[in-house]
């Protein structure tokens, strides 16, 4: 059955606001519940964020009070939000337990999207971006199991696998070669648009996550890996942030913050298992149905065009956290050897690339390659979790 979220009707705004019972979110369980509930939540937290974090930047430069007041509105419902789907997250998990969750959510979400994407161009950027989150998720687990002494199939069950992408010191790049070429607003499929906006985000939580967490640690290379995938993150951001056109109006880039939020909660309460994470999802899904009917209201009056001309006049097929196993695999067999020059990408590494890697690793190892060491050296052998057998590369597999 066909939705077209433009045509509902929500909640109204003055019937959203929680009480602290309400906000009183049960969390998770960690030892049972799905690991891809965690996932669906780490992603909602990251879009929640990217919604407050965008109004707060429109209010910055809208000279209207008026204006100002029903971002305000709408805003503070949307930290509400954020703090009912972050709260879902368990206590009991430990900061690098829910690192290891933001991982599982950049590999199978960025691949997902990946597989989904019209757009060849487009499809590179997160092809790209996949092979370097899954390099993350293996240096993680190999900290996790040198300094809580436990496995990180914990943590992604046997749904993702754990095992090199393209090594972590090779992100390290010149920052000019981070920035990629925007869609084209007026041509682009409404879908390329939302994946955009959606990788971006959880990109963007990811940051910002790492920024505040890696400090807390007493350990130095837990503190210096977190230092350093916390920089490659922002690498990410730049990378997912420069897809989406310039020069689509506040108005417009609203519109599209609020569509893509209904998408994803209707995706997530379509494919939810756990009935009290999915009564949350139908919830925000009903909230969001209204400020998507505001902000179009706002597209209409300030651009004077219908938001069917921008949007997909219904929802696309669901957003869905699911194994990747196999399409990772063929990208780590045919592009982990890939950087970056200018917009583009290359296979060979180039001065301005060398010129970064020599500025930053100082003459020695990258933290990333250090954490691999000592859980070999401490645990008599690296961390992987292989399921569909060997490495596709040679030089990378465990028994070479």
């Amino acid at each position: 059955m066909t939705f077209n979220p433009l045509r509902e009707r929500g909640i109204p705004l003055d019937k959203q606001l929680r009480n602290w019972r309400e906000l009183n979110v049960t969390p998770i369980d960690p030892d049972h519940c799905d690991p891809y509930t965690r996932c669906r939540i780490i992603t909602m937290n990251g879009i929640e964020t990217e919604a407050v974090f965008f109004s707060h930047h429109m209010a910055r430069h809208c000279p209207d009070i008026e204006l100002k007041q029903q971002l305000a509105r709408v805003r503070y419902i949307e930290a509400q939000q954020q703090k009912a789907v972050n709260w879902l997250l368990p206590g009991l998990s430990s900061v690098l337990e829910t690192t290891l969750a933001y991982e599982q959510v950049a590999v199978d979400l960025t691949a997902w999207v990946a597989r989904m994407e019209p757009d060849p161009y487009l499809c590179q950027a997160y092809q790209f971006g996949v092979l370097e989150d899954f390099d993350h998720l293996y240096r993680y687990a190999n900290l996790y199991e040198m300094i809580e002494h436990r496995k990180a199939e914990k943590i992604v069950d046997q749904l993702t696998e754990v095992m090199p992408g393209r090594p972590t010191y090779l992100h390290h790049r010149n920052p000019i070669d981070n920035v990629r070429e925007p869609y084209d607003r007026n041509s682009t499929a409404p879908i390329s648009k939302l994946h955009a906006l959606t990788i971006m985000s959880a990109e963007q939580q990811t940051m910002n996550f790492y920024m505040n967490v890696g400090p807390m640690y007493m350990e130095p290379i837990a503190r210096q890996l977190y230092q350093e995938i916390g920089l490659i993150e922002e690498e990410h951001v730049t990378h997912y942030e420069s897809l989406v056109d310039p020069g689509e109006s506040w108005w417009e880039m609203l519109l599209n913050h609020e569509y893509n939020e209904c998408y994803l909660y209707h995706s997530f309460m379509e494919t939810e298992p756990d009935p009290k994470v999915k009564s949350i999802w139908e919830l925000h899904l009903n909230m969001e149905l209204e400020h998507l009917r505001l902000a179009a209201e706002l597209f209409k009056r300030h651009d004077g065009r219908d938001p069917e001309q921008v949007c997909a006049p219904e929802l696309p097929a669901p957003v869905t956290f699911e194994p990747n196993k196999a399409y990772v695999r063929e990208l780590i067999a045919t592009q982990i050897d890939y950087t970056t020059l200018g917009t583009g990408y290359v296979q060979e590494a180039h001065e301005r690339f060398e010129k970064m890697q020599e500025a930053i690793m100082g003459g020695e190892k990258a933290p990333s390659e250090r954490v691999i060491d000592d859980n070999r050296e401490k645990s008599g052998r690296e961390y992987r979790l292989q399921t569909e057998g060997e490495h596709p590369i040679h030089s990378l597999a465990y028994n070479r």
